[in-house]
């Protein structure tokens, strides 16, 4: 690479670049399947997959993601930026807070994010969701918080606390980050 590009490159590394390039190792992209219903019959009729988005979140393998992403899962794979695949099986579940924890099976350590306070948060902050949506692979949106302490009723029940952004979050980022401009995890 040529010094003027790669001086030109770097007067572009803005602070949510950095966040993004600091953070983007630990977001795996997560593929389930589950057993298919015939919705005629008690039996299962086959396998159908699903995506998501998940953290590493401790350098031993240890991932957070959404519950509803891997719920039901008969088989869990996390895919990292670079490509290489992991299985991976639940160890903790929490549907109440739509949380769950993974272990990777995973002979190298994983890169790990730093994990930060959703307790300071700010309106107008910049923040930056990164994710799977639609099975795409890695995605970076960007946005600001709009709200703190939002509630959302669902059919099932009332969830509390959430943080709004205006940051685009599609089908498939579900378990992925919300970080801040330090590419610390505020919210999944």
């Amino acid at each position: 690479q040529v010094e003027s590009n790669f001086s030109s490159s770097l007067s572009r590394e803005t602070t949510v670049v950095q966040a993004v390039q600091k953070v983007a190792p630990t977001v795996v992209a997560i593929t389930t399947e589950v057993e298919s219903q015939n919705p005629f019959s008690w039996v299962a009729t086959g396998l159908s997959s699903s995506e998501g988005s998940g953290v590493v979140i401790d350098s031993a393998g240890v991932v957070l993601t959404n519950a509803h992403v891997v719920e039901g899962a008969i088989r869990i794979t996390a895919t990292f930026s670079d490509e290489s695949v992991a299985e991976a099986e639940i160890v903790g579940l929490a549907p109440e807070l739509d949380l769950a924890i993974l272990q990777l099976s995973r002979d190298t350590p994983s890169p790990a994010v730093d994990v930060g306070h959703s307790d300071d948060l700010l309106l107008g902050e910049t923040v930056v969701a990164i994710g799977n949506p639609f099975g795409l692979g890695h995605t970076v949106t960007t946005g600001v918080i709009s709200a703190i302490d939002r509630p959302l009723q669902t059919e099932e029940r009332i969830y509390q606390n959430f943080i709004q952004t205006d940051a685009s979050i599609n089908p498939g980022n579900s378990g992925g980050p919300l970080i801040n401009a330090n590419g610390e995890v505020i919210g999944i």
